[in-house]
């Protein structure tokens, strides 16, 4: 079936066929092999000396050692599931805004025991450039055969057939994308007994506590993580918070904001690319359109555009319709943790956070049981993957139980 595929990218292998694809079978989760594959992509990244440019790189290649992906096995216990396999061909879509998120795709896929065939975003990015040479080198080696032949990687439009040929043969069509996106991939079935995971269009916010904040040693390293959550991806990711939430007295919240706010501006002056012109007219833009919808708001003074805050003065339910990218926040001061459940729907995320203990997020979440949030981790870990995401335990997802009785 390669003269289908006349208008596409394969990025690894150099050639591949659908019927020696649909020939391969599943495997068990975390199988040996596997693993040992996982740690030799670590080891080949390591060996580019690009990969210390990209951060998200280098991260990547960091959660692929062996010694990280047996921990994390530690925490599944299959016991009771019978008989786990893979379910087969897991179609992978990458979303276009995030280099490195089709390489935590694919390793679900592998580590669930599949054989994966990854879209990738059309746009080019080097990160993807620097783990496909990884995945080709260890191919050349032919050592880990049975795991690097179970992977396709392509590259190619929107409008292209592509996407109904690999969807009509896969068990399972992994969507990470906006929900346009998503929309419109549904339009390619799949067979009877596959299914979509998705991950949809999502909002995420976080949660500083001023009087910790205020006693804390190094408050430019708790700014240098809000950049890394923010500014990295040019607050695109999904899990980069459009909302911050400050909890404490009036004044310890100003005192706090000022320190906050200064070391991260520092931080963005230092290391972030000049704003381009259309980012600056998408700011006014979203500015305009949230005075309208909302009542009373203020923007406070910046020197540029590199960081844009709009202060609320009351918490709407539709604060997830104002969103813009490269450094533009919405501010708000409660009186209580509880105050932002009331906004909190299905389209949130993540919630990062500062100061709170897990006992309050935990009697927070328990107590309010929001629609959304699926996440809530330390604020500069935002972008830490996890197999579990988006409420998803992925590799359960994407594995089967056959039980014996």
């Amino acid at each position: 079936m390669q003269q289908d595929f006349d208008n596409i990218n394969i990025l690894y292998p150099k050639t591949f066929s659908l019927d020696d694809i649909k020939s391969k079978r599943a495997m068990q989760p975390f199988n040996e092999k596997a693993v040992e594959f996982l740690n030799a992509l670590s080891k080949e990244i390591n060996k580019d000396s690009r990969t210390r440019l990209f951060p998200d790189v280098a991260t990547f290649a960091f959660f692929c050692r062996k010694a990280n992906i047996l921990n994390i096995e530690k925490r599944y216990s299959f016991s009771g599931d019978g008989i786990r396999l893979g379910r087969g061909i897991v179609f992978h879509i990458a979303p276009s805004n995030v280099p490195v998120n089709f390489a935590y795709s694919l390793l679900c896929g592998i580590l669930a025991g599949n054989i994966n065939i990854v879209r990738v975003s059309s746009k080019e990015f080097e990160q993807v450039t620097i783990i496909k040479n990884a995945i080709l080198r260890i191919k050349e080696t032919g050592n880990y055969d049975e795991i690097a032949d179970r992977i396709v990687l392509v590259q190619y439009d929107r409008q292209n057939v592509a996407t109904s040929i690999f969807s009509s043969v896969c068990d399972v069509r992994v969507i990470w994308g906006g929900d346009e996106t998503i929309s419109h991939i549904r339009n390619s079935p799949i067979p009877a007994r596959a299914f979509d995971v998705t991950f949809a269009d999502r909002y995420s916010l976080c949660v500083i506590k001023a009087e910790n904040y205020l006693e804390e040693n190094n408050p430019k390293a708790v700014a240098q993580g809000f950049y890394n959550d923010t500014y990295l991806f040019d607050q695109n990711a999904c899990t980069a918070p459009h909302l911050v939430v400050w909890l404490g007295k009036k004044e310890n919240i100003e005192k706090a904001k000022t320190i906050f706010w200064n070391n991260l501006y520092s931080l963005v002056k230092e290391k972030y690319e000049k704003i381009q012109a259309v980012i600056a007219v998408d700011k006014l833009t979203t500015l305009y359109q949230q005075a309208i919808a909302l009542s009373n708001i203020n923007k406070e003074e910046s020197p540029d555009n590199l960081l844009w805050r709009v202060r609320l003065n009351q918490l709407s339910p539709t604060i997830d319709e104002f969103r813009c990218t490269n450094g533009y926040f919405s501010e708000y001061d409660a009186s209580s943790l509880d105050e932002i459940a009331g906004i909190i729907n299905n389209k949130y995320q993540t919630l990062s956070y500062y100061g709170f203990s897990e006992e309050e997020l935990k009697n927070f979440f328990l107590k309010n049981a929001p629609s959304g949030i699926d996440r809530i981790v330390p604020i500069g870990h935002t972008m830490d993957f996890s197999l579990i995401w988006d409420g998803y335990n992925l590799i359960k997802t994407l594995s089967r139980s056959c039980e014996i009785m």
